[in-house]
This record gives structure tokens, sequence and C-alpha cells, in this order.
């Protein structure tokens, strides 16, 4: 249920919240190197994909495609990484990453490449609000 929806602490320290969808929380991964959202399903104790209810299904899938569609968008993106892990988080959560050949950890996955550059507190305001008004049309 999700009355019973608590967001991990490791996704709330690493992540800004952007909206909330129909299924899930919209994050926004506070590492300017990507354009890196990260959607966590509202919905308690779910570890894996098999774990989603069938009702749910499809508007997950309808809302990793908009995130996406709006990263795509930008114009430095040339490939959309979707993966969910979840061995260092346990809570089932969907990464959906844009890609460009020039960017730090081209062509390998992100996940330990480099250090973690955070957003300065305005450039992250103005990520968070792009992504806010792209996904509310």
């Amino acid at each position: 249920m999700e009355n019973d929806f608590t967001l991990h602490p490791k996704l709330a320290e690493d992540c800004a919240q952007v909206m909330s969808l129909v299924v899930c929380e919209v994050l926004l991964m506070n590492d300017s190197r990507f354009p890196w959202l990260i959607l966590v399903p509202k919905r308690a104790n779910l570890r894996d994909f098999h774990e989603i209810a069938p009702d749910d299904r499809n508007a997950l899938f309808d809302e990793i495609d908009r995130c996406s569609r709006l990263l795509a968008k930008l114009p430095e993106i040339t490939k959309i990484n979707v993966a969910a892990l979840g061995n260092q988080v346990p809570q089932l959560h969907v990464h959906v990453i844009g890609r460009s050949i020039h960017d730090d950890a081209w062509p390998g996955p992100v996940w330990g490449v480099g250090t973690i550059v955070p957003y300065g507190r305005d450039e992250l305001d103005q990520k968070v609000a792009y992504v806010l008004e792209e996904l509310e049309h």
C-alpha cells in the first residue's frame, strides 16, 4: 500500500525530490555529471520487479518512458540507460540516466566511476524545476 511507503534514507540523502506520479516518486540524483532520474514505486516492501502488482506494471513502464523521453530531449544525450539493481539500496528503484559519448563514464556504467559532483543549490533548484515542468505536461 502507498500509505506504508517510506523512501529509503540513502535515496533521500543522495537525491532531490521532484514530484509524485501515479506509481512512483521521481527523484533527481544529486550528481551534476549525469542527467539522472530515479523512480521509486510508492509501495511498501518492494525489492524486485517481479513484486510489482499487476495493476501497477503498465503505469510504472509509462512513468519510466516519460522520464526517458524527458532526458532524451537534452541536446547532449545520445543514449538512455534504465536499470534497477538494488544491491546497495534494498528498496525497488529505477535509474533513468541520460548518457553521452563525452560523459565521465562512457561507455561503461556510471556506478563507481569518479567522484560525485553535487549540483550547486541554485542549479539543483533549476534542474528540479525543469523536470517538474516537463513531467507535468
